[in-house]
């Protein structure tokens, strides 16, 4: 694909070697895995991902689990396509993205953006009520492109270094405006898609005309800027309210328990690439922790097939591209650059959906430092995979944010 000529889409379907399923077995099959310590409570994940969850999925993997009918419902379900594209500052870039149109003339273009350890997939449960939305006198319809982050998934991976959520952000707008003729249009992002967004919303403001976001990673304005906020935080036991201590608590215990694989990720990704990346249990251990972590377990559980399709998305990419997008963003250096962007405010409209156990979503006095939020909206089940775990609640979240006055009147500006 490097090199077809640019921004011309051409259909992909999704097809992996016969090699390295067979490799994937044989390895599997000779699997050598950790001891429990005998105190240890079988629900508790302290440690890391539980030994009888991960044996349990392996031997699924080996012996039930069937790649090719998986293969075969991706295709099904996804419209496919890829595209070679020249990003300014980097060079030729081939991107693989799903793009389902609605026949509602209505319709407004909605680009929806991952994260890690996720994938395309991610959106598998939202395009069709978003496309085709069941009233047509009350719902707003949309054209969801889903565009996969480089390295993730289908998504070829960046041959040179540098390729972080700046550039994928540029990447992105050559796809929505210059491949497919997106003049303006919304955004939707969780974890990295929430950074890739935002960097598209800051660096294209002509274009993305408004943003949602269910994860947003801004911490408290300078106490010198916003000395009533900073005094509402040091009191936050007495003037937060329950939501937004549990928020709280849910960053203090990311940034305490949960933060170890961003400090490796982001430095040596490479040297963790060599055991995940050659281990289908290594890293079936290392995302599996991530999703009972991150999820709200005690709402949605992940069947063992959902649950090793995602692990697919990154073992066939044998899972480094995905570990080296922390360093290249944590290198990122400028104005819109990945962790500046949400230290400093533009106009955007942008529109916040959280989810209880979601693992970044700050208190509103924070987030009105650094974006023109005009809508948030609560909710009492969900975690860090919304469109996965209650995808009912982000459509609807999606449909009444961007079909408020506030986002007509920024379509039409």
């Amino acid at each position: 694909m490097s090199d077809q000529p640019l921004n011309q889409p051409v259909p992909y379907t999704l097809h992996l070697d016969d090699a390295l399923l067979d490799l994937t077995k044989k390895k599997l099959e000779l699997a050598r895995y950790p001891e429990e310590q005998s105190d240890i409570a079988d629900d508790d994940w302290s440690q890391g991902a539980k030994v009888k969850v991960v044996k349990r999925l392996a031997e699924y993997w080996a012996n039930g689990y069937d790649w090719r009918a998986e293969e075969a419902r991706i295709n099904a379900d996804f419209n496919q396509f890829k595209v070679n594209v020249d990003v300014p500052g980097y060079g030729p870039q081939v991107l693989h993205y799903a793009h389902h149109s609605s026949s509602r003339p209505d319709a407004i273009p909605l680009v929806f953006v991952q994260g890690w350890p996720g994938s395309f997939l991610e959106a598998r449960k939202i395009i069709e009520p978003l496309t085709n939305p069941p009233d047509p006198s009350t719902h707003q319809a949309f054209h969801v492109i889903v565009p996969s982050i480089p390295g993730f998934g289908p998504g070829d991976p960046p041959a040179k270094s540098g390729f972080g959520p700046m550039l994928t952000a540029r990447a992105f707008k050559i796809l929505m405006v210059d491949v497919l003729g997106y003049k303006r249009f919304v955004t939707q992002g969780g974890d990295w898609g929430a950074m890739i967004t935002r960097s598209m919303a800051m660096q294209y403001p002509e274009h993305v005309r408004a943003c949602h976001h269910n994860f947003f990673p801004c911490g408290p304005p300078p106490w010198y800027k916003a000395p009533l906020t900073m005094g509402r935080l040091i009191l936050s036991p007495y003037l937060y309210t329950n939501r937004e201590l549990g928020n709280l608590k849910n960053m203090q215990y990311y940034q305490k328990e949960q933060g170890g694989y961003l400090k490796q990720q982001s430095t040596r990704p490479q040297s963790l690439g060599f055991g995940l990346g050659d281990s289908p249990i290594g890293l079936l251990g290392w995302l599996v922790e991530k999703f009972h972590e991150w999820m709200d377990v005690a709402n949605y559980t992940m069947s063992d097939d959902e649950t090793l399709t995602f692990v697919m998305m990154h073992w066939m990419q044998g899972a480094t591209p995905g570990l080296r997008y922390y360093k290249m963003a944590f290198a990122e250096e400028g104005e819109f650059s990945t962790f500046k962007s949400f230290t400093k405010y533009f106009e955007v409209p942008t529109g916040l959906s959280h989810f209880p156990k979601e693992i970044a979503m700050p208190p509103h006095d924070w987030v009105a430092w650094v974006a023109n939020e005009q809508f948030r909206r609560e909710h009492d089940r969900g975690g860090h995979f919304a469109a996965v775990e209650c995808p009912e609640l982000l459509v609807q979240d999606l449909r009444d944010w961007f079909s408020s006055e506030v986002v007509r009147k920024a379509m039409q500006a």
